[in-house]
């Protein structure tokens, strides 16, 4: 999974560029408006407003014309105001800075999970592989060294979640947003019973990996930490 950081804050980029490469994103950082048209493509665009060579918001507009991109407008700007401009513009989501990074990488899941449920029509979705691990979303089917494995259905959800976002960190609220949805404030210590019992039917083929403080990310034995 890619990710552009258009930031001209060296401070603040390569606190985001540590951050995002700590999670497994892939990351390449720019500092202009000039440079982020010129960049590779990029899966998810997190962009400042305040840049020096050109107005964030019209650089927002060309970067919309991208359709495969989603766009987290990163700004001081807080007004309600600034907000309706830059989503209006065509940014995915907004994000005022100072931010956490557990709440930017929830809101990375948000508009992926977003775009990836837009391009569903394209056809069906592939198994997601991880290691020995066959997770089959359509078929709700989940083997590993092609044995299947008995999961319930939250424990496939969560499973499934994980896999789809592999080696990435998936923070912990954005688990319980996705898996248990509108009752998850209840449900924190729910989400580590289910780790807990998933962890434990997995063996130790593939793990699941605790980022403290942020969420979880499933890796094959072989992956390095």
């Amino acid at each position: 999974m890619r990710i552009l950081v258009v930031e001209d804050d060296d401070r603040v980029a390569r606190g985001l560029v540590t951050a995002l490469r700590n999670a497994s994103y892939e990351v390449n950082r720019v500092a202009t408006a000039e440079a982020a048209l010129r960049a590779p493509a990029a899966d998810v665009v997190l962009l400042d407003l305040g840049l020096p060579d050109a107005d964030g918001i019209d650089l927002l507009r060309r970067l919309r014309e991208r359709p495969a991109v989603a766009i987290i407008a990163v700004t001081a700007r807080a007004e309600e105001r600034e907000r309706v401009r830059g989503l209006r513009s065509g940014a995915d989501d907004y994000v005022v800075k100072p931010f956490g990074i557990a709440e930017l990488l929830a809101r990375i899941d948000a508009v992926l999970r977003r775009t990836r449920t837009a391009r569903a029509g394209a056809g069906p979705e592939p198994a997601l592989r991880v290691g020995p691990l066959t997770v089959d979303v359509e078929a709700r089917e989940a083997r590993l060294d092609e044995a299947a494995l008995p999961l319930t259905r939250k424990e496939f959800d969560l499973l499934a979640l994980l896999a789809g976002r592999a080696p990435a960190v998936v923070s912990r609220d954005s688990i319980l947003d996705q898996v248990w949805g509108a009752s998850w404030e209840s449900s924190s210590r729910t989400l580590d019973t289910h780790i807990a019992a998933l962890r434990g039917k997995l063996g130790s083929a593939v793990r699941i990996q605790t980022t403290r403080g942020v969420g979880y990310r499933l890796l094959a034995r072989t992956e390095p930490d």
